[in-house]
């Protein structure tokens, strides 16, 4: 329900941005604008095509700039940012929080970087750097240096004093992280227990320390999956030594949820989740066109397998119509078990320990589902053709073609793993390759041994 609650106040915002766009007036147009959030304002911008997000990025509150260029994707960042000159580039990120500043440094002009770095502070600018040094992708490039620490010597009066004395908070703060002389992580002390301990009680009696500190090479996908499964609102990120280097939020973390949910839905398609909607038609071209040619390579087989058996189709013209229902099927059936597979690997639930465990259920579902389809597929086209033996032939071949969709559907993913790549790029194009290819093998070679004697 939130989902469709969200998508139809974008297409709400869309249709009122766009009617006003198209009267020419753009005072209304500011003023719808300023209305919104910046991470509405990037939706918004995604959603328009390139005369018109040009038109309406200009009419953005500056203050709101770098807001929005962390929200959009990378295609369309790389655009808005081609607009900007360089002071406004840098008026726009210079009061970025680090974590938002260092996620989109790397789209950033060198010149630009430099100049933010000279207007920050020392500690801000080796803030920056140090998030900096940490591959992308990992808890440490993830994560915003600024954290409120505390000693566990001190009592919650001085704490107390000592956050009147700091007059705000950063956002998202549940807990204030108690560390050593050394500034080692120790454990966290809740907002909710210093409002409600005695002020002479020490920190020490308050730490929880049942929450583990997340390393700083953590990887995105698990950063998300443990603040899934312990309902974290923030988590301190700590080096080999356990020093504490800052902390994650939830804001972060449902990006990075969203992103991945993104990738998951494109990249089985080969292509990524940053591509801009409005792309220019060279660029979306270009990108697309390996895998188009992976395709067109793939096809080529399926195209081969045919062909050797057109002495058959000669004869009984009936396959070439009843053929592709055999590919469809089991290309349908093979991507329902690869997106469960993908869906596994990313959360960490699929491994060697019970890899087959679910080959040998999907494998059982296949043959069950393959036995009901291919019998009703079966009396329909006895009913069709009156012709015995190709209602048998269809029916061993959709089963065949669904116990071979349910194989490669869990084994591809797997593969392309161990072989080092993103088990959800492109894999949709393998998976209806392979089964395409099987299926009109299975049908036609099942065909030429029993009809054709």
């Amino acid at each position: 329900m939130a989902d469709a609650s969200r998508h139809d106040r974008t297409a709400r915002q869309l249709r009122l941005l766009s009617d006003a766009l198209d009267t020419g007036r753009l005072g209304p147009v500011r003023r719808l604008i300023n209305t919104l959030s910046p991470a509405e304002i990037a939706n918004l911008l995604e959603s328009l095509p390139t005369p018109k997000r040009s038109l309406v990025w200009g009419l953005v509150d500056p203050e709101d700039d770098g807001e929005v260029l962390v929200h959009v994707g990378e295609d369309v960042r790389e655009s808005l940012i081609a607009e900007m000159d360089a002071d406004e580039l840098v008026a726009a990120v210079e009061d970025l929080d680090i974590d938002d500043l260092a996620d989109i440094a790397e789209d950033l002009p060198d010149q630009v970087i430099a100049e933010v770095l000279r207007s920050m502070d020392r500690e801000n600018r080796d803030r920056l750097e140090q998030v900096l040094s940490f591959p992308e992708g990992s808890a440490g490039r993830l994560m915003n240096p600024d954290v409120v620490t505390v000693r566990a010597d001190t009592t919650v009066d001085v704490v107390l004093r000592y956050l009147r004395l700091r007059g705000e908070l950063p956002d998202h703060t549940d807990y204030l992280f108690v560390v050593s002389r050394r500034h080692q992580y120790l454990g966290r002390v809740s907002l909710s227990s210093l409002l409600t301990h005695e002020t002479s009680t020490p920190i020490n009696e308050l730490i929880d320390d049942e929450q583990s500190a997340i390393p700083a090479g953590t990887s995105e996908r698990e950063v998300a999956n443990q603040f899934s499964d312990h309902d974290w609102v923030s988590a301190p990120v700590v080096d080999e030594s356990n020093i504490l280097l800052g902390r994650i939020t939830i804001d972060d973390v449902v990006d990075i949820i969203r992103e991945q949910a993104e990738h998951q839905a494109l990249g089985a398609a080969g292509l990524g989740e940053d591509e801009d909607l409005f792309s220019p038609v060279g660029r979306a071209m270009r990108r697309r066109l390996v895998w188009l040619f992976v395709n067109l390579c793939t096809a080529f087989i399926a195209a081969n397998v045919v062909g050797n058996f057109e002495g058959t189709i000669d004869k009984l013209v009936a396959l070439a119509v009843l053929m592709p229902m055999v590919a469809g099927l089991g290309g349908n059936a093979g991507t329902q078990v690869l997106a469960l597979t993908i869906r596994g690997l990313a959360l960490g639930q699929v491994g060697a320990s019970n890899v087959l465990i679910l080959l040998w259920k999907e494998l059982r579902v296949a043959l069950f589902n393959g036995l009901l389809m291919g019998a009703v597929l079966g009396l329909i086209v006895y009913a069709w053709f009156r012709n015995p033996g190709l209602s048998l032939v269809i029916f061993v071949a959709l089963t065949v073609n669904l116990l071979l969709a349910a194989m490669v559907g869990v084994t591809i993913p797997l593969l392309l793993r161990r072989m080092g790549f993103d088990p959800a790029l492109g894999s949709g194009i393998f998976l209806t390759a392979l089964t395409d290819s099987l299926g009109f093998f299975t049908f036609l070679g099942l065909a030429t041994l029993v009809l054709m004697e």
